[in-house]
C-alpha cells in the first residue's frame, strides 16, 4: 500500500511511519517541521521505502503528485499545543482549515480517490455536559475558553470539508476524533501535560498543575492510537466515518500528577497556578473529556496494549537519559571526563 503522510514527522506522524514501514509499505512524509523533526524519523532515514519531503503544503507543488500517487492519506498537518494555538490564533484558522481543503481538493482534481484520514479532535465536543463523549452528539461552539477555542472551530471546518467531498466527490474519508494522545516523542513545549510532568518529576522540580485540577482527561498511548487508526481505516474501507479514537479511563489532573510522582519515585512537589498565569488569558477549562469507544471497538475489534503507567514509565526512562546526556554534555564543558567520573 502506498501511504502519505502529511506532518508525518510529527509526533502521532511519526508513529504511523513505523507501523507502515514495518508492514511493509511504501510511505512519503510531508512534513514542514513547523513543529516536527526529522529526529522523529531519524531510525529510517535509509529505508528504501520511506520519502521525506520538507514541505508546507499549503503551498507545495508537488501535492497534487503526491496524493495520485497515495492508497490513504493521514492528514496530521495542522497547528497544535494549547501554548502554540493561544500564541497564532490566526494561523490556527488558516493553516488548519486550508491545508485539509487543499488536500482533499487535490484529490478530487487528480480524479483519484484514495481513502482520506483526518485527525480531527475531542475539543470539537467543547463544554459538553454528557458525562462520556459519543459521535452522535451535537458539537458545541463556546466562547469560554478564549481564543484556544480557534482550534476546536478549525476541527469542525475540517470534519464539514471531509464529509462534504465524501458526499459531493465519492472520497472516502475517516474522521478520527482524537482523545489526548500520549507517549514518546511528545514534547511539553506546547502545551502537552503528560511529558512536562514526567520532566519535572524526573528532575524533582515542582509539579505544576493550572487550574484546581479537579479536570478530567482520557489518555491514551499513541503506539496504541496508530494500530487503532490504522484498524479502523482498514475496516471502513470505501465508506465514511466518524469515530472516537483514545482510551476510556479517565483520571483527574491532579491524580495524573500524583501518579507520575510515584512512578518517578520523585521528590516533587504539587503546586498549581491559575489558567489567566499559565496561558496568558482567561478561559474555562473543560471539566470532563472522556470517550466512547463503541464505534471504534464495533467496527475493529480493537484493545488496549498500553496502560496509562507502563505509558509513564516509558516516558519516565526517555526523561532520564535525556537528563543523563544534560548533565554528561555540561559536565564535558566544565570538567575532564576523568573527574566527572570519579
Amino acid at each position: 500500500m502506498h501511504i502519505l503522510i502529511t506532518g508525518g514527522a510529527g509526533f502521532i506522524g511519526s508513529h504511523l511511519v513505523d507501523l507502515h514501514l514495518a508492514r511493509g509499505d511504501k510511505v512519503h512524509v510531508v512534513d514542514d517541521l513547523s513543529t516536527g523533526s526529522q529526529a522523529n524519523i531519524a531510525h529510517h532515514q535509509n529505508h528504501p521505502h520511506l520519502r521525506f519531503d520538507e514541505a508546507d503544503i499549503l503551498v507545495w507543488p508537488n501535492l497534487g503528485r503526491a496524493v495520485g500517487w497515495a492508497d490513504r492519506i493521514y492528514n496530521l498537518a495542522a497547528v497544535v499545543g494549547v501554548f502554540r494555538v493561544l500564541a497564532e490564533p490566526t494561523n490556527v484558522l488558516a493553516v488548519n482549515i486550508a491545508a485539509c481543503e487543499r488536500l482533499l481538493r487535490a484529490a478530487r482534481e487528480g480524479g483519484w480517490q484514495p481513502q482520506m484520514v483526518l485527525a480531527s479532535s475531542s475539543e470539537v465536543y467543547g463544554h459538553n455536559d454528557e458525562d462520556i463523549l459519543q459521535e452522535d452528539q451535537d458539537l458545541v461552539i463556546s466562547t469560554r475558553a478564549g481564543t484556544r477555542w480557534n482550534y476546536s472551530v478549525s476541527k469542525i471546518a475540517d470534519e464539514a470539508l471531509g464529509l462534504s467531498y465524501s458526499q459531493r466527490f465519492g472520497i472516502p474519508a475517516v474522521v478520527s476524533r482524537f482523545f489526548n494522545t500520549v507517549g514518546p516523542r511528545q514534547v511539553g513545549r506546547y502545551g502537552m501535560v503528560v511529558p512536562r510532568f514526567v520532566a519535572q518529576a524526573v528532575r524533582n522540580e515542582p509539579i505544576t498543575v493550572f487550574g484546581g485540577g479537579l479536570q478530567t482527561r482520557s489518555f491514551c498511548d499513541v503506539r496504541d492510537t496508530v494500530v487503532a487508526l490504522d484498524a479502523l481505516a482498514t475496516a471502513v474501507g470505501r465508506d465514511t466515518l466518524v469515530a472516537n479514537v483514545g482510551n476510556d479511563r479517565e483520571i483527574s489532573i491532579i491524580d495524573l500528577a500524583r501518579l507520575v510522582i510515584e512512578r518517578a519515585g520523585s521528590r516533587s512537589q504539587i503546586t498549581h497556578m491559575g489558567l489567566r498565569e499559565a496561558y496568558g488569558e482567561d478561559f474555562e477549562d473543560i471539566r470532563r473529556r472522556r470517550p466512547n469507544l463503541s464505534r471504534l471497538r464495533d467496527r475493529t475489534g480493537f484493545q488496549h496494549q498500553y496502560s496509562l503507567e507502563r505509558t509513564i514509565d516509558d516516558l519516565i526512562v526517555i526523561e532520564r537519559a535525556r537528563l543523563q546526556e544534560e548533565r554528561d554534555g555540561h559536565c564535558t564543558l566544565v570538567r575532564p571526563q576523568s573527574e566527572c567520573a570519579a
